[in-house]
């Protein structure tokens, strides 16, 4: 069996296309058929349902789906550590899913890893967190800046990072601008924007409405520049301030849950050359934090 020739059948099983699959793979579409079939004997059972056009996967081809991505993975870990091993570096992609509230700690992440990997680039997704979990069980994601799974996340590994406590922004000209914490009435008497994960996670059990729901955190970070909206925003949008932003943040004065921001790894032993990468610079990250918090 060729490592092609699986790469060909896991292609088609992505794109379900005949046509699409022989183009990414860079063969015609016979060429594809043909090794499709090699593949099928080899490993004597029939993968593909056929038809005028691809009709899905047998039972046998979704379990061989899934030991293929798994083998691709492993040969694809092989060469960046032989490549890295001659290059002074690791090559290609690390591929990082964050979530919303976790975007303010990516640039600091970029750099060490770009530091240590000047010839690898980071590809950055920003997605929910049942994307990052389907993401890195997929082998799509080499990690995923997230919270603590609510539950046990089999097969994975949670690397704490950062405690993300819930703050009141408004500009300095605000009344509330004072130094005094404020509470989640407060917030709720605001004209307020968050992000749409906020708004689920903080605003709805507490029937809190917001005037302007955003992707993400620099959406916030614009309409609190405008002067016309506070916000209620996690501790790490702290990243996002520039010396020149008016804006102010104050802890709430009411007892809420600072759940954990921090890294999801697939747990595989050895860990991937880049998520091998990814866990180090999590690790100085935390150190540097860690050494610099008393002095906060």
């Amino acid at each position: 069996m060729l490592i092609r020739h699986l790469d060909f059948f896991v292609t088609l099983a992505e794109e379900r296309h005949f046509g699409r699959a022989a183009d990414l793979c860079g063969v015609t579409q016979p060429a594809l058929s043909l090794a499709l079939r090699k593949l099928e004997e080899d490993l004597g059972v029939t993968l593909i349902l056929r038809g005028q056009r691809f009709m899905g996967l047998t039972a046998e081809g979704e379990r061989v789906l899934i030991w293929g991505r798994r083998i691709l993975a492993d040969y694809g870990d092989l060469r960046a550590a032989l490549d890295g091993r001659r290059k002074g570096g690791l090559t290609g992609a690390l591929r990082l899913g964050v979530l919303s509230a976790a975007a303010p700690l990516v640039p600091a992440l970029s750099a060490r890893f770009e530091a240590r990997n000047p010839l690898a680039r980071v590809s950055i997704s920003q997605l929910a967190p049942e994307a990052i979990l389907e993401g890195l069980r997929g082998l799509a994601l080499e990690g995923g800046l997230t919270r603590a799974p609510e539950e046990e996340a089999e097969g994975l590994v949670w690397t704490p990072l950062w405690r993300e406590a819930p703050l009141f922004a408004c500009r300095k000209d605000h009344p509330f601008a004072s130094g005094l914490a404020h509470g989640w009435s407060d917030a709720a008497s605001q004209p307020l924007c968050a992000t749409e994960e906020t708004a689920r996670r903080e605003f709805a059990p507490r029937k809190i409405r917001a005037a302007v729901v955003c992707s993400g955190l620099d959406g916030v970070l614009a309409h609190l520049r405008e002067g016309l909206w506070c916000a209620v925003v996690p501790e790490a949008f702290r990243h996002l301030l520039g010396a020149e932003d008016e804006i102010l943040l104050h802890p709430l004065d009411e007892e809420s849950a600072a759940p954990s921001l921090g890294l999801l790894t697939a747990a595989r032993e050895p860990p991937s050359p880049m998520a091998q990468a990814l866990l180090d610079c999590v690790a100085a990250l935390r150190e540097e934090w860690t050494q610099a918090a008393p002095s906060a």
